[in-house]
């Protein structure tokens, strides 16, 4: 009986795959080298294009220059309360005294989770205030400053939103930080313009080319910007 012919063809083809392999897991990760560069280069840039070096402000931010929350009513319920009780789905329950919203039901855009308990709610500053600071509101006086931190005259400026998405966010402009709900970035673009424009506060370059970026591919697709 004849033996079988050694398989030449196939133990070449298996060193030429793995030959292959090796050079496409070499490109591979000269590509994550780079990759890795360029975002710790972007990184960097992000973290400095708003510094105080690239936009001077007259005073450095500090959070209790725009004093939170305030009773402005005198009712006893300070901003934040008053933003749970306008944003509950469901009717508000109050504490014996009525100054502290117990429960409700909150819907966050940012994530599309759904809270009833207030303790896992933050109240977002649709406009974070360090953001405001550079952003020309380091020349507002006390009042103003205070006007905008607590600002129920528009639905926007304040959010009752998850906590952690916020802390997320921390005091990032949209270039730094979009929500996790891409459904959202459409609306979440135009109302970070609108809101500014409503306060007069400056978009720099990169934040302002990235919102048309993100407005015009909303347009693009037919997306709305709205609720």
């Amino acid at each position: 009986m004849a033996r079988p012919r050694p398989r030449k063809a196939a133990t070449r083809r298996h060193h030429i795959g793995r030959r292959q392999i090796g050079l496409w897991r070499s490109r591979l990760g000269r590509t994550g080298r780079w990759a890795a560069v360029i975002a710790a280069i972007v990184a960097t840039v992000a973290a400095t294009r708003q510094s105080e070096l690239f936009y001077p402000v007259d005073q450095p931010f500090e959070r209790g220059l725009y004093r939170h929350w305030s009773d402005a009513d005198g009712d006893c319920r300070d901003t934040r309360q008053e933003v749970l009780i306008a944003e509950s789905l469901d009717p508000p329950v109050l504490s014996a005294n009525g100054c502290r919203v117990v429960s409700g039901r909150w819907y966050d855009p940012f994530t599309g989770a759904t809270f009833t308990d207030p303790r896992a709610v933050d109240i977002d500053h649709r406009v974070p205030l360090s953001e405001a600071h550079r952003s020309g509101a380091h020349r507002w006086d006390a009042a103003r400053r205070e006007a905008f931190a607590n600002d129920l005259s528009h639905p926007d400026t304040l959010i009752a939103v998850d906590r952690s998405a916020n802390r997320s966010k921390g005091d990032g402009d949209p270039l730094s930080w979009m929500p996790p709900d891409l459904g959202y970035w459409c609306p979440y673009a135009a109302r970070w313009r609108a809101t500014k424009d409503r306060w007069e506060l400056r978009e720099d370059l990169l934040e302002g080319w990235w919102i048309d970026a993100v407005l015009g591919t909303c347009r693009l697709l037919g997306r709305p910007t709205g609720p």
